[in-house]
């Protein structure tokens, strides 16, 4: 007994000193992942919905397909203005033009006499896809994995379970395959609209690919998951082909300059048909198989784990041809350190590791401590959170500037608004003439309501900006943006050299002419209520701006109605034309005032053509001036124009015109050449990490408090000599009543005898 309670107390002593030895991890990654060539960051609420490039649109999904897939074109990483740079192509090709006859234009030729652009695009050779069982070949040259049975599929859930992967090289006719690809019926095609209105017979071939997939579906069950291959190689498009292996031509109506920003975009990024084959096979979907959450492309990074809702892991493209880090860009660049990897071959960053974080507190917190390198890889606002923060506080302050925090800010090309469904028979457009005046003045009411100015200049600090009076963001061509006397006439007037909000007493009378004192509806007497479909999960740094909203509304006695759902679901809704009031936002994709217009334009109604005019503005004068724009370079005719179409959505309010938001970034001192840019989507291959800085760093901030081990080691001792003590008393008290009972026995033997 004595010697177990002995090697208790050792055991007891021993692990106290291991444990104060050792101290504690509060790292939430396994041992070692600190000196792990590794980029640590996060998402936010769900996992992307789609990483198919002819279908993704929305910036946390492209956070994934522009590390995946490589268009022919990307941008300068540092240079600003953005200037286009080849990326799977060789150079950035200039069209030449033709007219009605096939004769050759000059370049200035006007645009009316132009009847075609005919772009020729050469591709890089030698570029190799990331390795994928879809381009896995047997000895005989056959394609191992193009005819599976569902049985054989049996516990494969990624690619990366079959044993066998593969690759090719990237070839003209891939580029052919893709654009084919905005013809199909089997996915969104968001901006299938806008080019149809371009490639010569595209709209012809939209309707064709509808015929033979109705064939190919004929008897195939509705809710089927698995559909037969719809190989797009078989149904030839004019408006693309292939002359050779390595040029690409693209033929388009007229001339449209924007097209070039189009090719910096990954619904142009090469698509393999081996791809599309070998995920339609039977049973395929059913283990999510598809380029939803599995992309094949020839880009640095390659998808290696997709946990929905939970994890994602990107790997290094092992077949990826490595590319030279620049070394030119704004003077600013030099000293700020982002010249220094001049030449280098990127990408620098072996893993990208993203875990989901529904809540900006523990992600803040996260950063703070380490673990996080950058809080999220596509968000621009984070530098400006962080920012107001150390704003708040000097303590916070002080703690940032010694560990080093980098937050650039910037000035970048975005919007954020508030949206009306011009379907929605109240808040939208009107059925008769007079119902659209009526719906007309409601919006504009809840417009001169909106005081941005307080809630996303004052308040809301941390993701605030400049109050807008129109789509078109400062530092594009065409917007008018805090230039001269330029506002939004229906919100503001100008006073005293600047624009200010009119009175809440515009509104009211506004609101009464729509039909609706006092937010009542007039006939009837009952309160107008408005739904606001909030596009993602009502959690705590959300709800205090939707309750802000909530008061916007109340200053008219409108009842809004806050209807939250997450990104996914909220999708779904607008497909289904089910939204009313949405709150929007746009990070530009080219740096071209289209780019923004082009939301509002009709052809790409959201319910209608699954475009991005969530708001389904249908305006026949706004569409033409559209028309015209996309066929001008800047200048005056092009200003003009822009200023017309401005002037009318004004007007219209079919957009409640927010703000313009701050941007910046945040970056731990170890990540190198991070610059903040919205227009730059495939920053992590620019990105290098310090290691070891890293790992210092995180054991400095994480130390543990060792003290309350060193108590608990002395309690246990304590403890436990006070167990041996007890218990040696107890064995000495037992002893000598042993020996007590002992005698009286001999003595009653005795008188007994």
């Amino acid at each position: 007994m004595r010697g177990t309670l002995i090697r208790t107390l050792g055991l007891i002593c021993s692990a106290a000193a291991a444990l104060i030895a050792a101290g504690c991890n509060n790292s939430p990654y396994w041992a070692g992942a600190e000196r792990e060539n590794t980029l640590f960051y996060t998402f936010d609420e769900r996992s992307p919905r789609s990483l198919d490039p002819t279908q993704s649109y929305s910036n946390p999904e492209s956070a994934y397909t522009f590390q995946v897939y490589e268009p022919p074109y990307g941008y300068h990483y540092l240079k600003r203005p953005y200037i286009l740079t080849p990326k799977a192509a060789a150079e950035v090709a200039k069209p030449h033009y033709v007219d009605k006859d096939g004769k050759p234009l000059p370049d200035d030729a006007p645009a009316d006499q132009i009847a075609e652009s005919v772009y020729d695009i050469k591709i890089k050779p030698g570029i190799l896809y990331a390795p994928h069982p879809a381009f896995a070949k047997d000895e005989k040259g056959q394609y191992r994995y193009h005819a599976l049975k569902p049985e054989q599929l049996q516990g494969k859930l990624s690619p990366w379970d079959f044993e066998h992967q593969g690759t090719r090289e990237l070839v003209a006719e891939d580029f052919v395959y893709s654009l084919k690809r905005h013809a199909s019926t089997r996915i969104e095609t968001p901006v299938s609209a806008v080019f149809s209105d371009y490639v010569i017979g595209l709209k012809e071939y939209i309707e064709l690919i509808k015929r033979e997939d109705a064939k190919l579906l004929k008897d195939v069950p509705e809710d089927a998951r698995d559909k037969p291959f719809l190989d797009f190689r078989r149904y030839p498009l004019a408006g693309t082909s292939a002359p050779d292996k390595h040029t690409w031509r693209i033929r388009l109506k007229g001339k449209y300059p924007q097209w070039s920003y189009w090719m910096a975009m990954p619904f142009l990024a090469p698509v393999p048909w081996e791809a599309e084959a070998f995920y339609a096979q039977p049973g395929m979907s059913e283990n999510g198989l598809s380029l939803h959450q599995w992309p094949v492309g020839t880009g640095p990074y390659m998808v290696t784990e997709f946990i929905r809702d939970r994890r994602h892991v990107l790997k290094r493209n092992p077949n990826f041809r490595g590319e030279a880090y620049p070394c030119e860009g704004m003077p600013e660049d030099k000293p700020a350190g982002l010249l220094d990897d001049c030449g280098k071959t990127m990408p620098f960053i072996d893993k990208l590791y993203v875990t989901i974080e529904k809540e900006r507190t523990p992600r803040k917190e996260k950063f703070r401590q380490g673990f996080l390198d950058v809080p999220e890889i596509e968000r621009p606002e984070w530098g400006v959170m962080l920012r107001s923060d150390a704003d708040d506080s000097d303590d916070v302050k002080r703690m940032f500037e010694a560990r080093g925090f980098k937050l650039p800010l910037m000035t970048d090309i975005s919007n954020w608004y508030l949206g009306f469904n011009m379907l929605d028979p109240v808040i939208g457009k009107g059925d008769t003439p007079q119902q659209q005046a009526k719906n007309r003045k409601l919006r504009q009411a809840i417009a001169i309501a909106i005081d941005w100015e307080e809630g996303y200049g004052r308040i809301f600090k941390y993701k605030g900006g400049v109050a807008a009076h129109g789509p078109i963001p400062p530092g594009l061509f065409g917007s008018r943006e805090g230039q001269g006397e330029f506002h939004n006439p229906v919100t503001h007037v100008w006073k005293d050299g600047k624009s200010v909000r009119r009175p809440i007493e515009d509104a009211k009378k506004l609101l009464a002419e729509a039909g609706y004192p006092d937010g009542r509806d007039a006939t009837t007497g009952k309160p107008l209520v408005l739904n606001y479909d909030f596009q993602r999960a009502i959690t705590p740094e959300f709800k205090s701006e939707n309750d802000w909203m909530v008061k916007q509304f109340a200053k008219l006695g409108i009842q809004l109605e806050i209807r939250a759902t997450d990104f996914n679901q909220y999708q779904d809704k607008t497909l289904r034309g089910k939204h009313q009031i949405f709150w929007g936002g746009w990070l530009a994709d080219y740096p071209d005032a289209e780019n923004f217009l082009f939301l509002l334009y009709g052809p790409l109604g959201r319910s209608k053509s699954q475009g991005d005019n969530y708001a389904n503005y249908d305006n026949v004068e706004y569409d033409k001036l559209y028309r015209q724009l996309q066929t001008l370079d800047d200048g005056p005719q092009k200003q003009a124009v822009i200023d017309k179409m401005v002037t009318m959505l004004q007007d219209d309010s079919p957009w409640c015109f927010g703000y313009f938001p701050w941007g910046g970034m945040a970056f731990q001192q170890w990540i190198h050449n991070g610059k903040p840019s919205i227009m730059i989507r495939d920053m992590a291959k620019y990105y290098r990490i310090d290691t070891a800085t890293r790992a210092q760093k995180q054991a400095e901030w994480n130390a543990p408090v060792r003290w309350p081990l060193a108590l608990f080691a002395l309690a246990a001792i304590v403890l436990a000599w006070i167990a041996r003590r007890s218990f040696r008393l107890r064995e000495t008290a037992t002893a000598r009543g042993s020996a007590a009972t002992g005698n009286g026995s001999a003595t009653a033997a005795a008188d007994a005898t």
